[in-house]
């Protein structure tokens, strides 16, 4: 009895449409990665004594993004966020053209000028920021919500 009523209740929330929520009616055989379930990017530039973003970021659980983090070489930066790597689903992240598909990451460090292009699917809603260790400044973080 216990079981059936485990499986009425889960039945009852996964076929709820806005449980997903995609960003598209019609998902076809590409899934989460249609292109019609796809968010604007979102631009990270990792420079000295420069803001880190354009201001706050909202997601769309279920949503394919890209985030594309430029350094300029001023000066050997990292970003990091790990509850926020850890709340969604890393597609690949492809730097110099190299593609890596990594199962989550904590951290990534720029030694030198060059761009890494995250792709991922926005999972876990919550608040949570990006932003250069060992810092305290607001323009030196981006805090992202997932609804």
């Amino acid at each position: 009895m216990h079981k059936l009523i485990c499986a009425a209740f889960v039945a009852l929330f996964l076929a709820d449409p806005v449980a997903a929520a995609p960003l598209c009616a019609e998902l076809g055989f590409a899934g989460l990665l249609a292109k019609c379930n796809r968010g604007e990017p979102i631009e990270i530039t990792l420079a000295s004594g420069k803001p880190l973003g354009k201001g706050d970021v909202t997601l769309q659980s279920g949503a394919y993004y890209e985030m594309r983090i430029t350094a300029d070489g001023s000066a050997e930066l990292a970003i990091t966020g790990a509850p926020f790597f850890h709340a969604i689903w890393m597609n690949e992240i492809v730097i110099n053209g190299i593609e890596v598909r990594p199962m989550a990451i904590d951290s990534l460090e720029f030694d030198e000028a060059g761009t890494a292009t995250l792709s991922f699917v926005a999972i876990k809603p919550g608040s949570y920021e990006v932003k250069i260790p060992n810092t305290t400044s607001d323009s030196q973080k981006v805090s992202i919500s997932i609804q």
